[in-house]
């Protein structure tokens, strides 16, 4: 990451520790490479019963990825992205999905050592514009997040963002929702050598006047094995364990229970990631 990142950083540390890697579904996935360097993903997910597929190609060259991806629900996804065009830290991507005609989009992103911005642009006759940016440097940033409905000319979202950073300790608050969410991240690194880290995340409704809490930790067993647990206000707790058998192969182990019906909340979901 360059510089401070994209709006999108801020309060991301928080989300991947309370939120990354959890799920209650089967999910196996496969990477294999072909001899002229493209990278071949197949997917699969068990999810209430049914089974979801998708496969993926990537291939690259110089600075330029092409991706195209087939789901069992038919459809193709292509994503072409070029990185440093025209000068450094730019970068322009367009995404197209068969048989939706109306999915093309262009986005530009570009990266600086004290901005970061976000703009695209989907391909309709009235197409709906995106623009993100945050501004300032790693200890502090802002940022705001907007869409505009060029047929109405109504912005359909319009989110902001601050980011305070100090050696191990990184907190923020976001307004979200068109104003309706206020919401207070923390995260705090407790310690390099173990890889344990400590997070909570409050967000505010003021429509429903509503308050939703969620506290979570992470701690590394040995090098290769992370643990990690959170907890809700609404009484739902999960745990995963997560062990990185050979390097990018991982195996992830995850349950969720509802301390409010114990006996019939209970799930467990399981990914495998296999790489060479």
């Amino acid at each position: 990451m360059v510089g401070l990142g994209l709006y999108t950083e801020i309060g991301k540390k928080t989300k991947d520790l309370l939120y990354k890697d959890y799920q209650t579904d089967h999910k196996f996935t496969l990477t294999t490479y072909t001899s002229n360097g493209v990278a071949v993903t197949a997917s699969s997910t068990k999810k209430a019963g049914l089974i979801f597929g998708e496969i993926q190609s990537q291939i690259k060259n110089k600075n330029i990825t092409v991706d195209v991806k087939a789901n069992s629900e038919s459809n193709i996804i292509t994503t072409v992205t070029v990185d440093e065009i025209a000068t450094s830290g730019l970068k322009t991507t367009l995404s197209f999905a068969v048989p939706d005609q109306r999915s093309g989009k262009v986005e530009l992103q570009y990266l600086h050592d004290y901005a970061g911005v976000n703009a695209s642009i989907v391909l309709t006759a009235n197409p709906v514009v995106n623009l993100s940016a945050a501004f300032g440097t790693k200890a502090l940033a802002v940022g705001a997040d907007v869409s505009l409905d060029t047929a109405t000319g109504n912005l359909t979202k319009y989110n902001a963002g601050l980011r305070f950073t100090h050696e191990d300790l990184i907190a923020s608050l976001t307004l979200n929702n068109g104003g309706d969410s206020l919401t207070g991240a923390y995260y705090h690194k407790v310690s390099e050598l173990s890889n344990t880290a400590v997070g909570a995340e409050l967000t505010n409704s003021f429509s429903t006047n509503e308050n939703t809490l969620t506290f979570g930790g992470q701690h590394a067993l040995d090098p290769l094995t992370v643990l990690k647990a959170r907890v809700s206000n609404s009484g739902k707790a999960s745990a995963l364990i997560q062990h990185e058998w050979s390097p990018k192969s991982l195996v992830t182990i995850s349950a969720e229970v509802d301390t409010k019906t114990i006996e019939k909340s209970s799930k467990v979901g399981i990914a495998v990631v296999l790489k060479p």
